[in-house]
């Protein structure tokens, strides 16, 4: 189960006991919203892409959606998200439960810009009812993200 990988993750860094597991699904920005109490654009989102038959995650904002143009710059190739079956293969989590964390060897991930605004941010942590609250900087640590990058669009009007 991947939360449970997650899980041993978080214990080997302390902080096993700080994710949250919800009654009802966070596999949409909203429902962990309201489960945690937050406006919707806190909850990090991560979206899964294919590039060079390898897995890049891009954990976005929750109200941020991916910018082609942008996307394309950054990467080099147009924006292809994984299936479901891609995503559950090459990350070793679920739909609604991908996240940039306990992921194998080979998994890129990188943090939009759109997450810089908030002081807190919540990840899921490996389960489609789960998240972690972290700040910016403990989410590029634990990520082990490769960076920064901008290539979201629309959370600037909000």
């Amino acid at each position: 189960m991947s939360i449970e990988k997650v899980r041993a993750y978080f214990r080997t860094l302390g902080r096993e006991g700080d994710i949250l597991e919800f009654p009802v699904s966070s596999a949409t920005v909203e429902l962990p919203a309201q489960a945690v109490g937050v406006i919707p654009a806190r909850i990090a989102k991560t979206l899964s892409f294919l590039v060079e038959d390898k897995c890049v995650l891009v954990v976005a904002a929750g109200d941020a959606k991916i910018d082609n143009p942008k996307y394309k710059a950054q990467f080099h190739t147009k924006a292809k998200m994984l299936t479901a079956e891609q995503a559950q293969e090459m990350t070793g989590h679920a739909v609604g439960g991908i996240c940039p964390f306990g992921n194998p060897e080979g998994v890129s991930t990188y943090l939009d810009v759109s997450l810089r605004r908030f002081d807190t941010v919540y990840p899921a942590a490996g389960s489609s009812n789960s998240a972690i609250q972290l700040t910016c900087h403990e989410l590029e640590e634990y990520s082990h993200a490769a960076g920064w990058i901008d290539v979201c669009k629309g959370w600037q009007e909000t």
